[in-house]
């Protein structure tokens, strides 16, 4: 066997591990992470409340994301998982408060306008993290799950043991979301328009949003 065979064997070999590894890594993360997170808050339910993050609306309407991150919370609030739900987000990228505009398709999706609050100062996952939790605190919350997609969820988790939060991760599970109605609603935005708007990319420099993306504007007591 010659040994440039050999070498082609061994790099084949390593290969497919690789791609067996990232395999098993995505389904474990996507699939049965959240099924098990999601079986372990319906028997310790309800929960005080849970933290949605934002995400850009444009033209004051949802995206697809935000679409899913919305379904997910009310239908964990309507499950009777959780007693209320915190949105998350300021005017990042476009001028409409991302906390705002999920609020109010939330109340529209039939989630009680006391049962619902808004950060609005967060710009990056990091600080939806960070501020939500020391809303939920202030407002006498115990039970803080941060309720978003199986990506982001993962994202995040390092964050919970860095800034020492007792939060919990529940993720959406792509089951549950598959049965979901994903229907169009409008809603009025305009209480969602910040008037002195600034976009995120002409006030940080990439540089700088690397940094605040990793909880660099943070500063834990």
């Amino acid at each position: 066997m010659s040994r440039t065979f050999k070498t082609g064997i061994i790099l084949l070999i390593i290969s497919l591990s690789g791609l067996f590894y990232a395999h098993t890594h995505f389904c474990y993360n996507t699939f049965y992470k959240p099924a098990f997170l999601f079986s372990q808050a319906v028997k310790s339910k309800p929960l005080d409340v849970i933290i949605v993050p934002g995400i850009a609306s444009y033209a004051g309407k949802w995206s697809f994301v935000m679409k899913w991150r919305v379904n997910w919370s009310v239908y964990l609030y309507k499950a009777g998982i959780t007693k209320n739900i915190i949105y998350s987000g300021g005017a990042v990228y476009t001028p409409y408060t991302e906390a705002v505009i999920m609020a109010l398709y939330a109340e529209k999706l039939g989630v009680p306008k006391e049962h619902i609050f808004t950060e609005t100062n967060a710009e990056h996952t990091t600080e939806n993290l960070y501020y939500s939790w020391q809303l939920a605190k202030e407002k006498g919350f115990n039970s803080i799950a941060f309720a978003t997609d199986p990506f982001q969820s993962y994202k995040i988790e390092p964050y919970i043991k860095k800034f020492n939060v007792d939060v919990s991760l529940l993720p959406s599970v792509i089951s549950i979301m598959e049965g979901i109605t994903s229907k169009e609603i409008d809603i009025i935005s305009h209480p969602a328009y910040k008037l002195d708007f600034k976009s995120i990319n002409e006030r940080e420099s990439k540089e700088e949003q690397e940094f605040y993306s990793k909880g660099g504007r943070i500063k834990i007591k």
